[in-house]
């Protein structure tokens, strides 16, 4: 390994996920766990397979601000942040064991292949992400639901892929989406039309985004020669589309009254 790197991971309740996780990060330097409280066999799971991990557990408050808190216990030049259901592929590793970055390439992006119950599908909706950096130079900021990282330099994407590979229970999933779906919502309704992409700007719309992910994503993106979990793949994503509507119409309504209240009140 020519570059030094900690593995840096989220966790709650990880425990159908973690082992393989970090079953592919036995050639890095060091990983660091930051953990929300797990009440599951998550941190036993990992220190038996990685007896010298670094677990710190610190209340959650946002993906962001649990990211940059795992930043600054890191003193490796180089860090690798995945989620717990990241596995890398045995290409990407030896990808990165032969790096060789020059002094102005501050990361690297990675594209994902996202796997239902380990059967990779051809294609997906999941971004490229920025995944491995030079930790002086990256800072974590929170984006509607989600989390991204901004880099300071030069970012070279890798020809490597991850496995995107969920084991929790749909129920955990169905819980997960609808509080994603409420901060999404809210986040979206926050923001000026113009200033939204094509996409956001049809969830917007209420109710169109659902219809046009499950044909994009069918047909579209071939996922119907996928068999089964093709299909799998293509529900979760119109549900969570489906979740994330129902969620901009509550908040819209919501702020409707509030709004009528305010004017009442002010009259």
């Amino acid at each position: 390994m020519k570059i030094d790197v900690t593995a840096l991971i989220l966790t709650f309740n990880e425990q159908e996920n973690i082992h393989r996780t970090l079953s592919a990060l036995g050639w890095a330097r060091e990983v660091v766990m930051i953990d929300s409280g797990s009440s599951d066999r998550t941190i036993e799971i990992a220190k038996s397979v990685r007896p010298d991990v670094h677990v710190l557990q610190r209340e959650f408050d946002s993906f962001a601000t649990q990211c940059n808190f795992g930043l600054s216990q890191i003193s490796t030049e180089w860090v690798l942040s995945l989620d717990a259901d990241y596995v890398l592929t045995p290409e990407l590793i030896a990808e990165i064991a032969a790096l060789n970055p020059a002094p102005d390439l501050a990361g690297y992006s990675v594209e994902f292949r996202y796997c239902i119950f380990g059967r990779p599908l051809r294609s997906t909706v999941y971004p490229v992400r920025a995944v491995l950096y030079r930790r002086q130079r990256a800072q974590y900021r929170d984006e509607g639901h989600g989390h991204r990282v901004v880099i300071d330099g030069k970012v070279e994407k890798l020809s490597g892929r991850i496995d995107h590979d969920d084991r929790k229970p749909f129920s955990h999933w169905l819980r997960s989406q609808d509080n994603y779906a409420i901060i999404e919502a809210r986040h979206l309704l926050s923001q000026p039309l113009e200033k939204l992409n094509a996409q956001d700007r049809l969830r917007r719309a209420i109710f169109f985004a659902p219809q046009g992910m499950f044909l994009y994503l069918l047909f579209g993106r071939g996922l119907i020669l996928d068999g089964w979990p093709g299909w799998f793949y293509v529900a979760q994503r119109t549900i969570a589309e489906l979740m994330l509507s129902v969620r901009l119409l509550i908040e819209r309504e919501t702020l409707k009254s509030k709004a009528t209240r305010n004017k009442a009140t002010s009259g």
